[in-house]
């Protein structure tokens, strides 16, 4: 047996080796080709009823103007633009309930711009939220389908405008936003072309997120092919990933199906926290604590901590979904990774030492200065968004950078996230995977040719042997240097779910501990004075194949990747330091960039 096949084997490939196509591989030429594009998937403008709210004026147009490269308005009075290369990709995601009912009340040309009700809601006031709800119950026509239908059409028609197949594309799609209480059960509705409905499904249809997935099935039996992204796990208290349905039934076959059909991946990380894993969850992985929420929407009714996070995160999700496996046949929670901003001002606000929030987007308001009454932080109540991340950006391995190439590599899982930077990965399985790789002059060929790629599903072998994994990272030249690549694996024993975190690449030569599967300390610091990070540490790509020392042919199982940056300031440590003041102490002052591969799950049955 070649020793990249032994159990337990790991080898740091060389980087003369191509991450590009190559013509290695005859039987897979066309996948070896496929290039990782990022974009943003999760979008608001004016036309979303809450983005309205908070003095958003900006339309889809201008979301895709600031995606390409442009300058645009904030509600703050600023202008904000990206400092790094424009977007691939751009889905404005308004919300379906009420969508564009507050701009059409300010069009002159509209039906509602003087319609009686219009003063019920604006101006906006405290009590807006309970306006909409009570003028929907009386089906008053500002809120009416005529309304949400010219909405709809504007849409569609900007996104026609900016699509540019091959250099950027504009992905038609929507928010449907159900609440159970105020906790959020939200899913993306992202199309695969122009042929779209006449009117999206919205909570005001049915809060039943199973009779979305009704709805999409009858939308691909007219051949409009759509899935749908759930997105905040983490403020959803539970009820994301429940193993009952939504009438507290027992999941079966048939839920399970409709759920993986309708659903192949999930955002595991916006503005509003990473809903990767929690502290709680995992105890024993110790990066499980990045932008963590620090409030929960039911919080006082949740005396029991665990309650808000189980079914709230992916981890916990994947690990359920092998437990349904065994049960079922069928894994519904057979999700891949992507990420997303979830911003409410027509602009992602990716880059750290550029942030800005969707309202109220001063530093104090912020939460990382105090007023000027102040001599310092004692007596400083911080706030909810203080907490918020920047938002991240979902990657996608795709044939070319077009509606129906993304939308095919979604559906196929061969995604993954990131917290913002353009850290591209790559993760491939196979049985003997390594001495094919070891021996060819394309790795990423050898990778599609003899195993499977993220996202997929590795069937079981009679071979007694463990599978090797391919594992590819590259920093993103604007962002910091890699510090490590982790494979997170999952999987069933004695009925139970078990998770383990292994470290298989390490920066500056350094090799993972074989007991505690862990690198070395790489030396990477960030000087607080002035957020400056380590310049002589840190990897500008990583690889490795790696085996499972652990690894048994009869149990279920995933693995997926994550590769973490060195050390660098998060953004609330940038605004102190432009004020000269020391950093809010409720806050980390600095925290680890890093990228999710989708999973490749291991079948032993199939």
């Amino acid at each position: 047996m070649n020793h990249l096949a032994k159990r337990g084997a790991l080898l740091l490939l060389s980087t003369g080796l191509s991450a590009s196509a190559g013509n290695a591989a005859e039987d897979a030429p066309a996948a070896a080709q496929r290039s990782a594009y990022f974009g943003d998937l999760h979008i608001h403008t004016m036309y979303s009823h809450d983005a309205f709210r908070g003095g958003v004026r900006t339309t889809p147009d201008d979301a895709y103007r600031y995606a390409k490269g442009e300058a645009i308005d904030h509600p703050s009075g600023e202008r904000v633009r990206l400092s790094g290369p424009p977007l691939d990709f751009l889905a404005v995601t308004d919300h379906a309930e009420f969508l564009g009912a507050m701009r059409a009340m300010l069009d002159p040309a509209s039906d509602t711009f003087d319609h009686p009700d219009k003063a019920r809601i604006l101006p906006v006031s405290s009590n807006y939220n309970a306006a909409l709800r009570q003028l929907a119950r009386e089906d008053s026509a500002v809120l009416g389908k005529a309304v949400i239908s010219d909405a709809w059409q504007r849409g569609i028609d900007a996104a026609e405008r900016h699509n540019q197949p091959g250099t950027f594309t504009t992905l038609i799609g929507y928010e449907y936003t159900p609440g159970v209480g105020g906790r959020h059960v939200h899913r993306n509705v992202i199309f695969r072309s122009a042929k779209v409905p006449a009117l999206p499904f919205s909570a005001r249809d049915s809060a039943d997120p199973r009779d979305l997935w009704h709805w999409l099935d009858r939308q691909r039996a007219d051949g409009i092919e759509a899935l749908a992204i759930p997105h905040n796990m983490n403020q959803s208290d539970g009820l994301a990933f429940m193993e009952t349905t939504w009438q507290g039934e027992p999941v079966d076959r048939a839920f399970a199906e409709q759920r993986l059909r309708n659903e192949p991946i999930a955002e595991i990380s916006q503005k509003k926290g990473t809903s990767e894993v929690h502290p709680l969850l995992s105890p024993n992985d110790e990066w499980a604590d990045f932008q963590i929420v620090q409030y929960y929407l039911k919080r006082r009714e949740n005396k029991d901590p665990i309650s808000v996070f189980k079914g709230g995160y992916w981890r916990d999700a994947l690990n359920t979904g092998l437990v349904f496996a065994e049960r079922l046949g069928v894994n519904p929670f057979q999700l891949g990774a992507v990420a997303a901003s979830d911003s409410h001002v027509s602009a992602g606000s990716y880059e750290e030492d550029a942030f800005f929030a969707n309202r109220r987007n001063t530093p104090r308001t912020r939460g990382s200065a105090y007023g000027p009454d102040q001599d310092g932080w004692e007596g400083f109540w911080t706030p909810r968004q203080a907490t918020h991340g920047t938002g991240g950006l979902a990657g996608i391995w795709a044939d070319a950078n077009t509606r129906a190439a993304l939308f095919d590599a979604m559906r196929r899982r061969e995604t993954f996230a990131t917290s913002g930077p353009r850290i591209r990965v790559r993760l491939f399985a196979g049985f003997a995977l390594g001495a094919h790789v070891a021996a060819a002059a394309d790795a990423v060929a050898a990778g599609y040719a003899h195993g499977v790629a993220m996202g997929s599903v590795l069937n079981g072998t009679a071979a007694d042997t463990a599978p090797d994994f391919l594992i590819w990272a590259m920093r993103d030249p604007n962002s910091g240097w890699l510090q490590r690549a982790q494979i997170v694996k999952g999987w069933i024993a004695d009925g139970e779910p078990r998770e383990q975190v292994f470290d298989v690449a390490c920066s500056d030569g350094l090799a993972p501990d074989p007991r505690t599967h862990r690198c070395p300390d790489n030396g990477a610091r960030v000087n607080p004075a002035d957020c400056s990070i380590s310049r002589d540490t840190g990897a500008v790509e990583l690889r490795a194949v790696w085996t499972d020392p652990a690894f048994d042919r009869r149990q279920r199982s995933y693995y997926y990747l994550r590769v973490l940056e060195n050390p660098s300031c998060r953004w609330s440590t940038w605004d102190a330091l432009r004020l000269d003041i020391a950093p809010n102490p409720a806050l980390p002052a600095t925290h680890q960039e890093r990228a999710w591969s989708s999973p490749i799950w291991f079948d032993p049955a199939s």
